[in-house]
């Protein structure tokens, strides 16, 4: 197979890569038109070769971090063997957009990554329906679901993460599920019938998600959160007292220190009974209470591991022949859990599969809503914690801002109600820019944002 330099285009609000002649008409995270995306350079080294022979190259998982170790190691590697292993039946898709799925904005085929076609046309072997049951890092080969064997000169794993379900009594009864594939959300859309009572356990982003887009199928839909406020992770208090008020336009009903008991039932669930005593009628209930890695291959392997399994800036594990990137890598002490940082990662993992020295330093956690039709950007910090910390706010009824700053650099931000300025304000984070002198003054969140280009 022959090299040929792939153009490729990045979303300068939430970070999405594409590659292609052309930027996509609009961003399939964030949704950022076209005419936003700037020229995206990627740093590129001489292919190798294994020793002896073609160089071959598996990856486990074909989630956004598999694909993207796919893509990187063809561009990479033009003569490699590229293997990419699925447990799914379907087509690697965009994970991340399942809830729009759900609400009725994308089509089955648009979830897609790619279509069929792309695979054989870039040399890469699509393994579908096809779990991981063995590992032999001596013999450098997998073995998969029947017996055989699949040897490789070097291992991606990017096999992802798995919802967390609490260990509260009544979590098998019919009805009771979780959001993480296209089975799931097909489930979802059978089940959530107009006029339905929906639970959604979790206030976080695919907890909102999730009940906005079943809220849209017609279910009335209560939200149980258990911490004061929604999105903790993502807003502080100030910018979540405004965020709860844009939401009961949309129906949703919202319940913050709601601590699950158990789900009652008979067979079927038909409530959530919470640790006040309250019962929530719900006939459906979704369980969205985070994610823990697939971290199974790599003790079959020895790899070191915590939360995930440990990874240097070069996505290299303990095993430097057996790299790992997404859901499943920890690095720094960090497990990101979300798209962008899966897709870099990936990207560098691939590219170091393939005998390059690519390098991950880290990035801001960013956060971007795109089903409820509210508008929200948060990254980095969300709220002062020490004593160099400095917020300065901004709010009316429709729009916050907040701006947070850490030993006079911008350190965080939040944006709700209007994002004009989120890529601004994402490079701005990234750069740690120097804002003693916004601090000296008396300017506010919005003279700031206004001084910003958008």
């Amino acid at each position: 197979m022959n090299a040929t330099p792939v153009p490729a285009w990045i979303c300068p609000v939430c970070g999405y890569i594409h590659y292609g002649a052309e930027p996509p008409e609009e961003c399939p995270i964030c949704g950022a038109l076209k005419d936003q995306f700037e020229a995206y350079l990627e740093t590129a080294a001489a292919p190798a070769v294994a020793h002896g022979g073609v160089l071959k190259v598996v990856i486990a998982g074909a989630g956004i971090a598999g694909v993207s170790a796919a893509e990187a190691a063809r561009r990479a590697a033009p003569q490699a063997e590229i293997t990419l292993i699925s447990e799914e039946d379907d087509l690697p898709y965009y994970r991340m957009s399942l809830t729009r799925y759900l609400a009725g904005e994308l089509n089955r085929d648009q979830l897609d990554l790619h279509p069929q076609s792309w695979y054989a046309d870039n040399g890469i072997h699509l393994m579908r329906g096809a779990p991981i049951t063995g590992l032999n890092p001596d013999a450098r080969a997998v073995t998969l679901a029947g017996g055989a064997q699949l040897a490789y000169d070097r291992l991606v794993l990017a096999t992802g993460s798995q919802p967390f379900v609490p260990p509260f009594p009544g979590t098998r009864l019919r009805g009771v599920t979780t959001l993480r594939t296209r089975l799931d959300a097909d489930t979802l859309l059978a089940a959530a019938r107009s006029g339905s009572e929906v639970a959604c356990i979790g206030g976080g982003l695919l907890g909102l998600e999730t009940a906005g887009a079943l809220a849209r199928q017609g279910a009335a839909v209560t939200v149980l959160e258990n911490q004061a406020w929604l999105l903790p992770r993502q807003l502080n208090a100030n910018a979540a007292r405004l965020f709860s008020e844009l939401l009961k336009p949309l129906g949703i009903h919202v319940r913050t220190n709601a601590r699950t008991r158990e789900l009652v039932g008979v067979g079927t669930v038909h409530g959530v009974q919470l640790e006040d005593g309250h019962c929530i009628p719900a006939g459906l209930v979704v369980v969205s209470a985070g994610v823990r890695a697939n971290t199974s291959l790599a003790g079959l392997a020895g790899l070191t591991a915590n939360q995930g399994i440990l990874v240097d800036e070069h996505m290299q594990t303990s095993r430097p022949e057996i790299l790992a990137a997404g859901d499943v890598a920890e690095f720094g002490g960090m497990l990101y859990g979300t798209w962008i940082p899966a897709q870099l990662q990936g990207g560098v993992a691939g590219q170091n599969a393939a005998g390059q020295h690519a390098a991950f330093h880290g990035i801001p956690r960013s956060t971007l809503l795109k089903v409820l039709g509210i508008h929200l950007f948060s990254t980095g910090l969300i709220a002062p914690t020490g004593p160099d910390d400095r917020i300065l706010e901004s709010q009316d009824e429709q729009t916050y801002r907040g701006l947070i700053f850490r030993a006079g650099r911008l350190a965080g931000a939040i944006l709700l109600g209007d994002i004009a300025q989120a890529a601004a304000v994402k490079q701005a984070v990234e750069e740690q820019r120097d804002g003693s002198a916004w601090l000296a003054g008396s300017s506010s969140a919005a003279d700031i944002l206004q001084a910003l280009p958008e």
